[in-house]
């Protein structure tokens, strides 16, 4: 299988061809699709990454992906999206549907998933697409009604689409179907015409007309009424997936900024020696290496805690692009005008982010991801109250040398019986950090706490409303996002003591960044000693010493 460090060598030799930033910038400028680009890939055997398989390693797979968006979102996004094709039937598909998809992935046929159209958006209960079945089970179905807005609905060869198969809908209204167009017969599938956006301008974004398409019976994906199900499931896997592609934008824009830094001067000075400059550069790099550690646990956890992903997909999923977008805010001031250049001495920065603004819309957007934890809010509550927690099944997430177990789709739920372990273990690991962490830490961990007990406050009596939430509601949902980023962090470092050493180590560099961005700065600055500009002037030194690829907590060669 294809290692990270594999797969960086082999971008390194396409960086003045394919992979070429004027190259990539000039087929968006077209919207033409990267075709050279998406081959390579294919040629190193990335989408054989995206077959869940029981023994497989799913972290391995977001891994990869980063890689990718590190160099362009638009390849990434044009590549990936076959593993979100194809990732239902790895969630709910039977073994002998799981082995010829496998195989036609490994091959490079891409897949798209079809669920959003035109007039409903992704009010999937309000779908119109449907399948009729045949007169007997063993004639299959025929599906007919137009999805809009998928990513790769023209050039795959493979759809998986979800269909109202019982005209009064409902949860149990609908069905997904894996749909194979080679074998349509002529006529029954349109293609429609790609669609203009603002970022990723070059995908392969359009949607497809079916009119009494002849499916086999084979095709249906789960049950007949699972299809709702199976999508909120698999929704568990790629929005944590997702987080690959705000991992890579941020590697992009830390690379970009640090290179203007170093490369302009102000009145004799160079910017990176600026207090203020160095600060912006030092807080992003926190802040990336926050929402790292959410990604590496979350991805993990997969494998390790799979009855806790609806909660915990959805809190990675509203909070990891959500801090890097503020990130390359941050970024886009300090690069001034370049920033918004197209083309050299911008280096790419505008696309890039325009790019990653669709990444927080991916498989639901903030907002609904948030109302996806609130409305579990009230078990999320009781649970922390408890302080019950899976130890071996977050143990296991967060020792990044403990061996994973096999995914067992079987294990997902469509609700958290347990509650989110990781933020239910927080004041127990705050506790062992102000026993064994770095002693600067402290200061932090107060605020921490301080942090959790407002949360647990203020959820106590907090009860879903049927029919909308309050936006009131929502503050909530960012508390709890911020605690389980801050138990990654925690977990992290008391789980792994390689990453206690080493310049980014070293008297708790990281772990008091991250915590720093989590906690604060207004709040943290001067609060017991602990003074957000000496630690951020700090990591803003490794940043400047070190390459965009090295510059992570995640070993970079698995």
């Amino acid at each position: 299988m294809t290692t990270t460090a594999d797969l960086e060598a082999l971008l390194a030799t396409h960086e003045d061809d394919v992979l070429a930033p004027n190259a990539l910038a000039e087929l968006d400028d077209r919207e033409e699709f990267p075709d050279g680009a998406v081959r390579l890939l294919d040629y190193a055997g990335l989408a054989a990454h995206y077959v869940l398989t029981p023994d497989g390693d799913f972290s391995r797979t977001v891994r990869l992906l980063r890689a990718v968006a590190r160099r362009d979102l638009t390849v990434a996004i044009a590549h990936g999206k076959t593993f979100l094709g194809a990732a239902p039937v790895w969630v709910a598909g039977t073994p002998e549907q799981a082995a010829r998809l496998a195989e036609r992935v490994r091959a490079g046929e891409a897949v798209c998933w079809g669920l959003t159209e035109h007039d409903h958006g992704a009010d999937l209960l309000a779908s119109e697409f449907a399948a009729v079945a045949a007169d007997t089970d063993l004639d299959g179905w025929r599906l007919t009604g137009e999805k809009w807005l998928i990513n790769n609905a023209t050039r795959s060869t493979l759809a998986c689409v979800l269909a109202r198969t019982d005209p009064a809908g409902g949860g149990r209204g609908f069905s997904l179907f894996l749909v194979d167009k080679r074998q349509l017969t002529h006529g029954s599938w349109r293609n429609l015409p790609k669609v203009r956006t603002h970022g990723i301008r070059g995908a392969d974004i359009s949607g497809f007309a079916l009119d009494g398409a002849p499916v086999p019976a084979d095709a249906l994906v789960g049950e007949r009424g699972d299809g709702i199900a199976v999508v909120l499931k698999t929704l568990q896997l790629t929005r944590i997936a997702c987080t690959a592609l705000s991992l890579g934008a941020a590697d992009h824009a830390l690379r970009l900024a640090r290179d203007f830094a170093t490369g302009r001067e102000l009145y004799g000075r160079r910017l990176a020696d600026v207090p203020h400059i160095r600060r912006i550069l030092g807080r992003a790099a926190a802040a990336a290496l926050t929402a790292e550690a959410v990604s590496v646990l979350s991805a993990r956890s997969v494998h390790t805690l799979p009855g806790e992903l609806s909660a915990i997909s959805a809190l990675t999923k509203a909070y990891v692009p959500t801090l890097t977008q503020e990130t390359l805010t941050s970024l886009g001031e300090l690069l001034g005008v370049r920033g918004f250049l197209t083309s050299p001495p911008g280096g790419g920065f505008a696309k890039l982010e325009r790019d990653h603004r669709i990444c927080a819309i991916f498989d639901g957007s903030t907002v609904v991801n948030r109302a996806a934890l609130l409305n579990q809010m009230p078990r999320l509550t009781r649970q922390l109250s408890r302080r019950r927690t899976d130890a071996e099944g977050l143990r296991a997430a967060a020792d990044l040398t403990a061996p994973l177990p096999p995914f067992d789709p079987a294990r997902l739920t469509m609700l958290s019986v347990t509650g989110c372990s990781a933020v239910q273990a927080l004041p127990d690991m705050a506790a062992r950090i102000l026993d064994q962490g770095p002693p600067q830490a402290a200061p932090l961990i107060d605020r921490l706490l301080a942090r959790l007990a407002r949360l647990e406050r203020e959820s106590a009596d907090f009860v879903p409303v049927a029919g909308g939430l309050p936006s009131t509601a929502f503050g909530l949902a960012e508390a709890y996002e911020r605690a389980y980023a801050a138990a990654s962090c925690l977990l992290l470092w008391l789980e792994n003591p390689p990453l206690r050493t080493g310049r980014l180590g070293t008297y708790g560099l990281w772990l008091r960044a991250c915590l720093t961005v989590l906690a604060g700065e207004e709040e943290s600055a001067g609060s017991h000693g602990t003074d957000a500009t000496s630690v951020f002037d700090a990591l803003a030194d490794v940043v400047l010493a070190t390459p965009a690829t090295e510059f992570t907590l995640w070993g970079g060669a698995a």
